[in-house]
């Protein structure tokens, strides 16, 4: 019996390390993908969209170390940030918050989705995971540029905002849609736990 218990508990930590595994791999690729747009200095990507499909679809604790482990690797010096960066200098560039945003994206869109497992709380769980990230992410952004970064000429906290009214409608549309299909593929991921 213990062994098949033990058989049982490996199998689950190999299942949640490929998962993890998969998530930061997505979010590489999500970083990167459509990368060759930057506007104001924010580089247009799809990883809140992962980042929110990492909480939905791994829960709180499982997504957030996905997170945790993609952003180490970029830490690591691997080029999978966007625009293909990486390494330790990347703390200091304007869009790091954003990075830092990715492992509370998935905590809060995580939790949201436990305590309201219905499509209307996916969806209003990842509205809540877009609001996080544009709140941490412009924060750092903000504060990169009045305290290390050079700013542009007539740099202030409204023009930061401004410069993400121009992702935000693509960011909306996403998170919806990250919701939507989270609701969809969360019984597939359940059922093979």
């Amino acid at each position: 019996m213990t062994t098949s218990a033990t058989r049982s508990a490996n199998h689950s930590r190999t299942l949640q390390l490929v998962q993890i595994a998969m998530f930061a791999a997505l979010m590489a690729i999500g970083a990167n993908i459509s990368a060759f747009l930057v506007i104001g200095g924010v580089p247009i990507t799809l990883q809140t969209f992962f980042a929110i499909l990492a909480g939905i679809l791994l829960g709180s604790r499982l997504g957030a170390m996905a997170m945790i482990v993609y952003a180490f690797i970029g830490l690591a010096g691997l080029p999978v940030f966007a625009e293909f960066s990486g390494g330790m200098d990347t703390i200091v560039s304007p869009t790091f918050g954003f990075i830092v945003s990715f492992v509370f994206v998935a905590l809060i869109t995580g939790s949201i989705v436990q305590r309201f497992p219905s499509r209307t709380g996916f969806i209003v769980a990842a509205l809540a995971g877009t609001a996080v990230n544009y709140f941490i992410g412009t924060n750092w952004m903000y504060a990169a540029y009045k305290l290390w970064f050079s700013a542009p000429a007539g740099f202030d906290y409204k023009m930061a905002w401004a410069w993400m009214a121009v992702p935000l409608p693509k960011d909306l549309i996403l998170a919806v849609l990250a919701g939507i299909f989270g609701y969809r593929l969360k019984p597939l991921i359940l059922k093979y736990k």
